[in-house]
């Protein structure tokens, strides 16, 4: 079980993305890639999208919960394991809601094929670059030139 450094550690990390992609398993069994808006930066073990009622992801979900969630950054990188449900619940879908949404859902919260997609978190793994692009820059051109090997932080960590 992930400690309050870890979950920390996930919540500075999950400020970076403002995109994740949300991997399930189609009806025939492929995995499918579905590019989602981070919703949510403070990290508590769950993790929650504003989906369509009737996008594909949900029709996955409903078939097989078991999914997986990818971000990238220039300087990092995040994947976490879980099972996903989909979720109605109009405060939290309030609580939640930005201008940015608007675009995909124009008749707001309280449109009824406005959804909460909840992923509960089992596991994660991190790739961090401390510093950023210089840092992975600097590390870059000190490992062609002494060979020497850059070490960011990674870690695995169980929820």
């Amino acid at each position: 079980m992930a400690d309050a450094d870890e979950l920390r550690k996930l919540a500075e990390l999950l400020r970076k993305f403002r995109f994740a992609m949300l991997t399930t398993r189609s009806h025939g069994g492929e995995l499918r890639a579905h590019p989602l808006t981070v919703q949510e930066t403070e990290f508590d073990g769950d993790l929650w999208f504003v989906i369509g009622r009737h996008a594909s992801a949900v029709e996955d979900v409903a078939r097989d919960a078991a999914v997986g969630v990818s971000f990238s950054s220039s300087d990092a990188w995040l994947s976490i394991t879980g099972t996903a449900q989909l979720v109605d619940d109009t405060a939290k879908l309030r609580e939640l809601w930005g201008p940015g949404l608007e675009a995909w859902f124009p008749n707001g919260p309280e449109d009824p094929e406005v959804a909460l997609l909840k992923v509960d978190a089992s596991g994660a793994e991190y790739w961090d670059s401390p510093g950023g692009r210089i840092a992975s820059a600097i590390a870059f051109v000190k490992h062609k030139v002494t060979g020497e090997r850059y070490e960011g932080d990674n870690d695995k960590i169980d929820l």
